[in-house]
């Protein structure tokens, strides 16, 4: 098998309908969802299935709700991989289920740590409102460079997810100081449909809060290595995933970096496993041009046969 990453999708993958043919053709799909219902205390196949996308996506319902699916896909995924990965990683949110994934906890944590993740977020969503907005055509030290010379708010990179796709998040007056000045620098910018600034210190406050409840986890190493959002580099020490993982919550996604690293260790396929595949679009645009690796993309039982004649 090719040296393989299994990439989990966070916020801003989810829609409507997200895992249907797994959750109603695949009896162990319908119980892991039903464990996650019941774990998070959110009707979860009426929000995953249903909607309306107004409550799906609100910060607290969508965590547990995006970190079931995924692992819904990963169920499906790793019974037709040959050998385990050689990476899982996950953006933002998608961190959790890959740190499942690894074994680092097991579902039922996985779900009780987002949701509360979810819970607290959104609370300081509603203390501190904000945003975020996609920046494209610019540099990481452009947008650097432009921070530096002073902005009005409160405003900060939460995520470096290309060479020229950097997102921002804070406070309106932040972000809108922030904007013009890329625009003026020649950038595209992309209002983002989120009401929490993640990722920025406007909702550092969480960050406390969420540490004490890990402490209520059990914590393992990494079956599977892991490339973390807040370092870009391994780690196998649950004390030091755990601190890493309180803190990932306003710090800085660095998904350019972490994705390098795994390219530079001679990745050659990369499946991304939930809804969507925002991410398999932004690892195309990482992908040296000219390069043989692969990105494939699974949430379905039509895509895992895709998968499948890849792997033959």
């Amino acid at each position: 098998m090719k040296k393989t990453a299994v990439l989990f999708p966070g916020q801003g993958s989810q829609y409507v309908g997200m895992g249907r043919e797994f959750i109603e053709n695949d009896s162990r799909a319908a119980d892991l969802l039903a464990a996650a219902a019941e774990e998070s205390g959110f009707d979860l196949q009426r929000l995953c299935l249903e909607g309306p996308m107004q409550e799906l996506t609100r910060v607290d319902c969508l965590q547990p709700a995006m970190t079931a699916i995924n692992l819904i896909c990963w169920q499906a995924v790793r019974q037709i991989l040959p050998q385990p990965p050689a990476y899982v990683c996950g953006h933002s949110l998608g961190e959790y289920s890959a740190l499942c994934a690894s074994g680092v906890f097991d579902f039922s944590a996985a779900i009780r740590l987002v949701t509360r993740r979810g819970e607290l977020m959104e609370r300081e969503g509603n203390v501190h409102p904000g945003g975020m907005r996609a920046i494209i055509g610019l540099t990481i030290d452009e947008v650097e460079a432009l921070l530096a010379t002073g902005v009005s708010g409160t405003v900060t990179i939460a995520n470096h997810n290309t060479d020229t796709q950097i997102i921002i998040s804070g406070d309106t007056t932040g972000l809108d100081s922030l904007a013009s000045l890329c625009r003026e620098k020649g950038a595209k910018v992309i209002p983002l449909k989120v009401s929490v600034a993640n990722h920025s210190p406007l909702v550092a406050a969480a960050v406390p809060d969420f540490e004490k409840f890990t402490a209520k986890i059990r914590f393992s190493e990494p079956e599977i290595p892991i490339i973390f959002n807040v370092t870009a580099a391994r780690e196998d020490n649950p004390e030091k995933i755990r601190a890493t993982m309180a803190r990932q919550i306003a710090s800085r996604v660095r998904w350019y970096d972490t994705a390098r690293y795994m390219i530079d260790d001679g990745v050659e396929l990369f499946i991304e496993v939930g809804p969507r595949t925002v991410l398999t679009g932004i690892m195309k645009k990482i992908i040296p041009r000219g390069s043989s690796i692969t990105c494939l993309q699974v949430d379905s039982p039509e895509s895992l046969e895709k998968l499948k004649e890849q792997l033959r």
